[in-house]
């Protein structure tokens, strides 16, 4: 394709109003109508089509309700086995490996990624060599050779998580175990094999917990992947925003380029380029300071009917701008803030109903005593009072209740919403 000469994005197009922005966005998120599924029925050709359509599942470690990169499926598919997941993701045998289509990566943070996109995302694992080759230096020069004699113990002995190399270092080089005085220590150990990990020598075969056992890419990766050639950045760019594209609906340049976390000039090249062959149209938005995108197959529903819960991680509301642009919603991940200076609570998910985000929970699955806890529930302002609303959000927590296996939903007294839950759902917290 012939780049256009200049990156500067064409003229708006035909106009939208942010409601048909809203509409074609949750339409393209997969969002606009409930979760089929109530009793387990997805399977993994389904899922696996999913992640393919959102380009990627974003991975945390934090596990308050549950872990990052299962929440977008449940809001979308509605209840499923978990397993299904770690089966296409992370194969408990080699024997698996044949059916693996998903792949631990760095896309838009560490995230699970189709295993045919990894070809678009070298360039990142190119830049990360570039941005980490001062702390490979300084490691190199700490523990002469010790990068290489990693790689030589995976080689080895297969999949290991970063213990088990620091043990295996350890070994070979007649050193105390971990917890005696010794030269090797965990940090640096897990820092070697990050840096392999993201630069693409190492991949993750497989979790043990949530524990990354690392392998050779060329044992993890499909063999028609390792042989794809590199391509070139802009080409690379220019994939990867049509991606984000089709998962956005509609979108700036600016969205565009943190779904997989592209430098903003080179995902504006590559917006002239799609707009130049037809995928991407320009449009205006009321409101919007930025021209808009839409791609060429995002629909606009006559309306949207889906409710669901959506975790912090969750595409639809990782990009903060965008949620106060699109949705008329601020907001922020209060985990890190100080528990006297939290507005919402500690992990708040929003709920989607139609095409507003019409309240906020703060959730904690209580695994020990299965329940799930509500500390706080809220209305979003402006939204209408009534118990049909107050229903349908008692519906989407039960559904989620009972896809966690938690069989009693406990809301306690904070927040606007949460008197009316209770009368609904049942008392306060005991």
């Amino acid at each position: 394709m012939t780049s256009p000469k200049s990156a500067v994005p064409p003229p708006a197009g035909p106009s939208l109003t942010i409601a048909q922005a809203r509409r074609i966005a949750i339409a393209a998120q997969g969002l606009h109508r409930p979760p089929a599924s109530t009793g387990g029925s997805v399977t993994a050709a389904a899922l696996v089509k999913l992640v393919r359509r959102l380009g990627l599942l974003q991975i945390d470690s934090v596990n308050v309700l549950a872990r990052a990169h299962l929440m977008p499926v449940f809001s979308r598919l509605g209840s499923y086995d978990t397993a299904l997941l770690d089966r296409v993701a992370w194969p408990a045998t080699s024997r698996g490996e044949r059916h693996r289509a998903l792949v631990e990566t760095w896309a838009h943070e560490a995230s699970l990624v189709p295993v045919e996109t990894m070809p678009l995302l070298r360039w990142k694992q190119q830049q990360l060599a570039t941005r980490w080759e001062r702390h490979a230096r300084r490691l190199r020069a700490q523990h002469p050779g010790v990068i290489e004699e990693i790689v030589d113990i995976v080689r080895d002995l297969g999949p290991r998580s970063a213990g088990e190399i620091e043990a295996e270092l350890q070994e070979r080089a007649h050193q105390p175990r971990r917890g005696q005085a010794g030269w090797w220590e965990w940090s640096a150990t897990k820092q070697a094999c990050e840096f392999l990990f993201g630069t693409g020598v190492f991949a993750v075969a497989r979790r043990r917990g949530f524990e990354r056992l690392y392998d050779l890419s060329e044992r993890v990766l499909p063999p028609e992947i390792i042989a794809t050639p590199t391509l070139d950045p802009a080409d690379a760019h220019r994939a990867l925003v049509a991606h984000a594209a089709t998962a956005f609906g509609i979108a700036t340049a600016t969205d565009l380029a943190d779904y997989f976390r592209l430098p903003v000039a080179g995902a504006r090249r590559a917006v002239a380029e799609l707009v130049e062959a037809g995928e991407l149209q320009p449009v205006a938005v009321d409101g919007w300071r930025e021209p808009a995108y839409r791609h060429r197959d995002a629909r606009l529903p006559r309306a949207v009917d889906g409710a669901a819960l959506v975790s912090p991680f969750d595409p639809l509301v990782w990009f903060r701008p965008r949620d106060e642009r699109l949705l008329d919603f601020h907001y922020r991940i209060e985990i890190y803030t100080p528990a006297a200076k939290r507005v919402h609570g500690y992990y708040v998910l929003p709920l989607l109903i139609g095409d507003r985000i019409v309240g906020r929970f703060d959730l904690k699955a209580d695994r020990a005593t299965g329940r799930l806890l509500v500390p706080a529930a809220w209305r979003e302002p402006g939204v209408p009072t009534g118990p049909d609303l107050t229903v349908r959000a008692a519906g989407v927590l039960r559904s989620l209740a009972d896809w966690l296996g938690l069989g009693e939903i406990v809301v306690a007294e904070t927040g606007t919403w949460a008197q009316d839950l209770r009368g609904v759902l049942g008392g306060p917290a005991r």
